[in-house]
């Protein structure tokens, strides 16, 4: 028999024989509300399309998809319905997943003691899949009603040069997408589709939409404008004009943990409350999202959702990036080196939490700028307390993986900033040598790490050379500017790695914890 596509994402049901189990559609949300998951109840065949989002996976659906429907429930935003897309091959698996089931989710959220909050998400209305239907998402995208254009297509799905900054316009998806516009043919690519569309809409003079990034990168709104822009700009030069004048990219941060979904996740929530999910969400109950202010055709009220709308995100995003994001760094390649695999478990060794904290106060806090209504030292212990929440099962790999795409952004301006004013910068300069001790490949037990990075290979090569050159690893100028010329940064690191190699990284991770000479 052939398995149809959402079957491979369902594990059997052994074990459930005689049980109820309850597959998620529309048709079984009383029932599914009787077990105790909060379902929408209002009327989804009311709801009309406002928003298309690129990149559906579990990010968007335990925040904007969340926010949304928590809109919906109120009695607001019925006409900001949600549209996923997907232009690449891995995206077949969501919208198959989620067509099966009337394009409905489950969220859950794992409270460090174990309790589950569950519902059902409701605010996103249908799917289509670019490959499959081009004109239609093209056309689509060219509605008056489509306001919003939202994007969670990672780091890399930005086609930013890491080096230069620039949009990697030589890329063949790119060349192939141009190619495609210039004779008149449909796109393949994010920036195809949205560029097109709002082409289209200027030439029938119909309101652009906003272009709205719900990526973790700094500056997000910013960056999506510089790439779209330079896309555009390959196209047609007034085009890109005009979309550099009308079109709003609005910066944004969101702060939740959301874990990969696992079978465990799938089983625990059959067990539970006897419901099949082909794709469930997990998420940690801490939430948080800063929205600029700038939409080009109106918005949800966000802020009647908790979103925080404000006119300037950076203070909050570095926030984030600096301590949670750094945090996450400084955690996971001593975690790993020490043979932890959870992030939970990790932070059940003092020393870590401790050393964590030491960076978070005396280096991460200092090259922060005043944050309005933040209880900053509430934000910390929030910090602590969600790294060590055994239900979310984080892993260190997940963490630790490219590397060269989150130190560079995250770390390596805290150790800048901290330079310039005076602040301390040891323990920022021990999580770099921690990253170039895991770059050697191995833990202190000679096991090998599965190293995620577009530059693994040759990190590991000049990591694996810092017998002969302690300074190899920071001499890569892409990853850390001119720090190798900071004798007050070289001296920690060099301390640090020599440590990392003569005690490991558990006796050096508590020397840091309590201020001890490495």
């Amino acid at each position: 028999m052939m398995m149809k596509p959402t079957d491979a994402l369902h594990p059997t049901d052994s074990g459930h024989e005689g049980r109820d189990m309850l597959p998620l559609h529309e048709s079984n949300l009383d029932r599914i509300a009787a077990r105790g998951v909060t379902v929408p109840d209002y009327d989804r065949s009311a709801v009309t399309p406002g928003i298309v989002h690129f990149g559906v996976g579990g990010f968007h659906r335990a925040h904007m998809a969340m926010v949304i429907d928590d809109l919906m429930s109120a009695g607001r935003a019925a006409d900001w319905g949600i549209v996923g897309a997907g232009v690449l091959p891995h995206d077949v698996r969501m919208r198959d997943a989620l067509a099966g089931q009337d394009h409905l989710y489950s969220l859950t959220l794992k409270h460090s003691d174990g309790t589950r909050e569950r519902r059902v998400i409701g605010s996103i209305i249908d799917y289509r899949y670019g490959p499959d239907d081009p004109q239609g998402l093209i056309d689509l995208l060219g509605e008056p009603a489509i306001r919003i254009v939202s994007l969670t297509v990672t780091e890399g799905g930005y086609n930013v040069n890491p080096v230069t900054g620039e949009f990697i316009s030589d890329d063949a998806m790119i060349v192939a997408d141009v190619a495609a516009l210039a004779a008149g043919q449909l796109p393949g690519t994010v920036f195809g589709y949205v560029i097109e569309a709002l082409r289209r809409r200027r030439d029938a003079g119909v309101a652009p939409f906003t272009v709205q990034s719900c990526d973790n990168i700094s500056e997000n709104g910013q960056v999506a404008k510089k790439m779209f822009g330079a896309f555009a700009r390959l196209v047609d030069p007034e085009l890109a004009d005009w979309t550099d004048v009308h079109v709003a990219f609005p910066n944004a941060m969101v702060d939740r943990i959301t874990p990969a979904t696992t079978d465990e996740d799938r089983e625990d929530l059959r067990d539970d409350a006897g419901l099949l999910d082909a794709w469930p969400v997990v998420a940690e109950p801490f939430f948080q999202w800063v929205l600029e202010d700038r939409f080009t055709s109106g918005r949800p009220p966000y802020e009647l959702a908790g979103v925080q709308v404000v006119d300037d995100v950076r203070p909050y995003e570095h926030m984030k990036l600096r301590l949670l994001n750094s945090g996450h760094q400084g955690l996971a390649y001593f975690g790993l080196l020490a043979g932890y695999t959870y992030a939970h478990k990790a932070m059940e060794n003092p020393d870590i939490a401790s050393y964590l904290r030491r960076y978070m106060d005396e280096e991460g806090s200092p090259s922060l700028e005043p944050l309005p209504g933040i209880d900053l030292d509430g934000y910390k212990d929030s910090l602590i307390e969600r790294f060590s929440n055994p239900e979310i099962r984080d892993t260190l790999a997940r963490l630790g993986a490219e590397s060269s795409d989150r130190i560079p952004k995250w770390l390596v301006p805290v150790i800048g900033d901290n330079l310039a004013s005076g602040a301390p910068v040891e323990v920022s300069a021990a999580i770099c040598a921690s990253w170039a001790r895991y770059a050697e490949g191995s833990d202190e037990q000679g096991a090998a790490f599965t190293i995620v990075d577009r530059y693994g290979e040759e990190l590991q090569q000049v990591a694996r050379s810092q017998a002969e050159d302690a300074l190899a690893f920071v001499r890569q100028e892409q990853f850390f500017g001119t720090l190798v010329d900071e004798p007050r940064f070289t001296g920690h690191y060099l301390a640090a790695l020599a440590s990392l190699h003569e005690r490991g990284a558990k006796e050096t991770v508590r020397r840091l914890a309590a201020h001890e000479k490495l």
